[in-house]
């Protein structure tokens, strides 16, 4: 087929009726506060999305029966025994408080430019529902019926460790669990222009390190003879990593689930970060841990790493105030591969701590979620990649997982269902930062995408 330029597809966007119908639908969404972590709006957006799919023919149920309501909306073909593929999506956002900085318009006003659509959740994951929403309108109104039976799957508390979407997916695992595909919520158009398709995501467990050493602050007049939280907690911390980045405790990779060969050969062929990569994106001037381009790959996509998020002990203030610390604290996180459970991974640090002397160190949970891979072999996700190539002229990278963190690891073990993710953002989405955007070239791509996933299961 013809590729069209930037241009043609901008023309497009803006002459299809059906997808400007719809965009009215997305300028109402950003317009619409739905933020989990600061219980805002999610009632309101589960209720307009149910309007807007019945509108458009859907049964939809809303459930909210737990902590964000779950939007159910089935698309019915008319053969029975027709497959099924279902559209995962969240309707939450994270904020866009007064921290972060926004040229482009207000955070919750679509804005529109001559190439670009901009506001918070137009890619993360808002503009998603809506663009696959156009798509399946858009086979409706020239066939009449589906090929498939589609499913869409709207959660609202993604961007908080997606809270109780398990007891969901548990309750209605028998309208869900016999698809053919799931396709996930999101994902970019890299910078060789060429469409990620991804089948995992690490899993992570966060936690809370903290120490009390006394019962108030100390003149450090008496640092030679009385220990500090502040060190005790940083000689705890210290001892969790091997200086190469390894984490110390006993057992971790022992457990860790080996990539196969087709995994690694997908990541060595289209993963597109290496070291110079890496110094350049982010300004380095420490060495990186890993230099030697498999090596990095491996560690990057199929190796847990631990992270210290933060830190507070002592005085902050302006000039200086000589005490000994009394308490001291850290966030920590473990980013997790397959073999790897957020219970046992913390339970472990647990026990290591305490058998390296520091048992008085606090170890507190906060959030966990396991993760997920594929080799990407499914035939329903090679029709996905198949499908894809004739959309992007530079054709697509196919990878098993990505080093960021999503519920997929849920969603699989409830449904057991293939997974495939894949978008319409691009490199410089700027996701969860200011100027949150979209190309309108990449969000019409998407939406012929998906109506051509439809056609192939005539």
């Amino acid at each position: 087929m013809a590729f069209l330029s930037e241009k043609e597809q901008i023309e497009k966007f803006w002459q299809d009726a059906i997808v400007q119908q719809d965009l009215e639908h997305l300028k109402a969404l950003i317009g619409k506060k739905s933020i989990f972590a600061q219980q805002i709006g999610l009632e309101e957006v589960a209720d307009y999305l149910q309007e807007v799919f019945e509108e458009a023919g859907a049964n939809v149920l809303v459930d909210k029966s737990f902590a964000a309501p779950f939007v159910l909306a089935r698309f019915e073909a008319d053969n029975p025994e027709a497959k099924t593929i279902i559209f995962y999506n969240h309707y939450d956002t994270v904020p866009a408080d007064s921290d972060q900085i926004w040229l482009k318009g207000q955070p919750f006003e679509l804005t529109l430019t001559e190439d670009s659509m901009y506001g918070r959740g137009v890619d993360d994951d808002k503009g998603h529902i809506v663009a696959r929403l156009s798509a399946v309108k858009k086979y409706l109104a020239q066939h009449g019926s589906l090929p498939v039976h589609i499913i869409f799957i709207m959660e609202g508390a993604e961007e908080s460790a997606s809270v109780d979407l398990d007891k969901y997916l548990v309750k209605y695992k028998d309208q869900l669990s016999q698809a053919e595909l799931l396709v996930w919520e999101q994902g970019i158009r890299n910078k060789k222009d060429q469409l990620e398709i991804a089948g995992g995501n690490k899993g992570i467990v966060t936690f809370d390190v903290s120490v009390k050493s006394a019962d108030l602050d100390i003149h450090s007049s008496f640092s030679g003879v009385i220990d500090s939280a502040a060190w005790y907690l940083l000689q705890a911390i210290s001892s969790l990593r091997e200086s190469d980045g390894r984490i110390k405790v006993p057992g971790i990779y022992d457990k860790v689930q080996e990539p196969n060969e087709r995994e690694m050969a997908l990541v060595e062929e289209y993963a597109l970060v290496n070291a110079d990569s890496l110094k350049e994106i982010y300004g380095l001037s420490l060495p990186l841990l890993r230099q030697e381009r498999r090596e990095l790959l491996k560690r990057l996509y199929f190796e847990p790493s631990i992270t210290i998020e933060g830190l507070s002990t002592g005085y902050q203030g302006q000039g200086v105030k000589t005490i000994i610390p009394a308490n001291a604290s850290a966030k920590m996180e473990v980013r997790l591969v397959p073999g790897l459970t957020p219970d046992g991974v913390l339970s472990a640090i647990r026990t290591y701590l305490a058998d390296q002397g520091f048992d008085q160190v606090e170890v507190a949970f906060t959030l966990g979620e396991e993760s997920y891979r594929s080799d990407m072999s499914a035939p329903a996700i090679v029709k996905v990649i198949d499908l894809a190539k004739s959309f992007y002229p530079q054709g697509v990278s196919v990878l098993p997982t990505s080093p960021g963190t999503g519920p997929m690891h849920t969603v699989f073990h409830a449904l057991g269902v293939p997974i495939a993710g894949f978008g319409l953002g691009h490199e410089g989405s700027r996701d969860h930062a200011g100027d949150e955007n979209v190309k309108i070239a990449d969000y019409i791509a998407h939406v012929e995408l998906i109506e051509e996933l439809i056609k192939a299961y005539e």
